[in-house]
């Protein structure tokens, strides 16, 4: 039974998480187009190896090779709004230092991460955290 008030990106990045500390090469979740989105910026930028939606049992999923590259993983519960400015408390917050890991904003612009917010001078609401 799927529960409908079920955080589907928090239990794909969960599992990712989970996942990677055993040791497994790579996993499948469901599709939404949030996930998928994310999971395309973690690819981006090196977190994670092929992200594929394939059909399986009758729906989408998402087929994942992951790259043992992720020391912790998260979604953001409030999805605080962050200004343009604000950045840097919420990176402090979430990721151990400037240089090491992310943040993924939802913006006007779509998902953007905290380096391509501040180069763009624009704020969004947190979504995600990733290091």
């Amino acid at each position: 039974m799927v529960d409908d008030m079920a955080d589907t990106l928090a239990e794909a990045l969960n599992k990712i998480k989970t996942l990677e500390r055993i040791g497994r090469s790579e996993c499948t979740m469901p599709s939404t187009k949030l996930t998928r989105a994310v999971l395309s910026i973690m690819q981006r930028e090196g977190y994670l190896g092929s992200v594929e939606e394939v059909q399986a049992e009758g729906r989408k999923v998402l087929s994942v090779k992951l790259a043992n590259k992720i020391n912790d993983i998260g979604v953001v519960k409030p999805r605080y709004p962050v200004q343009k400015g604000e950045v840097l408390k919420y990176e402090a917050m979430y990721i151990p230092s400037k240089s090491f890991g992310m943040l993924i904003f939802s913006t006007s612009e779509g998902l953007l991460t905290n380096r391509e917010i501040k180069e763009k001078g624009i704020g969004g609401r947190l979504i995600a955290y990733v290091y």
